[in-house]
C-alpha cells in the first residue's frame, strides 16, 4: 500500500512539474512587475491602475517570445543561457527544467509521428521509442530492408538518447500518444496510458503471435 501511494505521489511530482515551474516563474515575474514596476507607474501618472501587473507580465512573455522569434533575441537568449550554465548550482536547475519543458513542447511531440516498441539494448529485452520517418536514400538502398528512422530517448531526460535505423519488421506500434509515451519514459514507468484491448477496432484475438502486433500505420506503408 504504502508503495503505491509513493508511487502515486511520484507520478504526481512528474505530471505536475512542467506546469508548477511556469507557474512560479510567472508568479515571480508578477510580484516582481506589480511591486517595483508598478510604483513606478504611480509616480509618474499619479495613481494605480488595477490589474497593472498582469497587463505587464503578459506583456513582457509576449515581448520575449517575440525576441525568441528574431536573429537578435535568441542571440541575447543563447547570451542568456551560457551565463546560467557556467554557474553550478544554477545550471543544473535550469538545464533540467528547460529539458522537462522542451520534452512536453508541442513542436518536439509533432516531430515523433509514432510511439514503438523495439527489442533494445538486445533481442528479448523491450524499450519505448519514437519513429520520426521511413529512412530515405543510400542507407535504405544498402540495408535490404525497408528501415524507418527511430529516436530512442533516455529517462529521466527524453531530449537525449539515440538516432537507430530500425527494420520495420523489428518495429512494434504502439495506440498510445506520443505525450502519453513521453510521460511513460520521463517517468521511469511509473506514468502509464491506459489501454483496453475492447476499445480499439479491429483488436486481435486471444492468442494472437507477436509477429501480428507488428501492424505498420498507413502513413508508412
Amino acid at each position: 500500500m504504502l508503495k503505491k501511494l509513493r508511487n502515486y505521489f511520484m507520478a504526481g511530482i512528474i505530471v505536475l512539474l512542467p506546469a508548477a515551474v511556469t507557474l512560479y516563474f510567472l508568479w515571480l515575474l508578477f510580484n516582481f512587475l506589480d511591486g517595483y514596476t508598478g510604483k513606478i507607474f504611480i509616480k509618474l501618472i499619479g495613481w494605480d491602475i488595477p490589474g497593472l501587473g498582469l497587463l505587464l507580465t503578459i506583456a513582457t512573455v509576449l515581448i520575449v517570445g517575440l525576441l525568441a522569434s528574431s536573429l537578435v533575441g535568441r542571440t541575447l537568449i543563447n547570451f542568456f543561457e551560457n551565463i546560467m550554465t557556467r554557474i553550478p548550482l544554477i545550471r543544473s536547475i535550469y538545464l533540467t527544467v528547460k529539458k522537462v519543458v522542451e520534452a512536453f513542447n508541442m513542436r518536439n511531440r509533432e516531430a515523433f509521428r509514432h510511439v514503438v516498441m523495439i527489442e533494445y539494448p538486445r533481442r528479448g529485452i523491450y524499450a519505448l521509442a519514437f519513429t520520426t520517418g521511413e529512412t530515405k536514400g543510400e542507407v535504405q538502398e544498402k540495408t535490404g530492408h525497408t528501415v524507418i528512422n527511430v529516436f530512442l530517448p533516455t529517462t529521466p531526460n527524453p531530449t537525449s538518447g539515440f538516432f537507430l535505423l530500425v527494420p520495420q519488421e523489428d518495429i512494434i506500434y504502439l495506440d498510445m500518444t506520443v505525450e502519453e509515451g513521453l510521460k511513460m519514459i520521463i517517468s521511469g514507468g511509473i506514468v502509464t496510458p491506459p489501454f483496453s484491448k475492447s476499445n480499439k477496432e479491429g483488436d486481435l484475438e486471444e492468442g494472437a503471435s507477436k509477429e501480428n502486433l507488428r501492424c505498420v500505420p498507413e502513413n508508412l506503408k
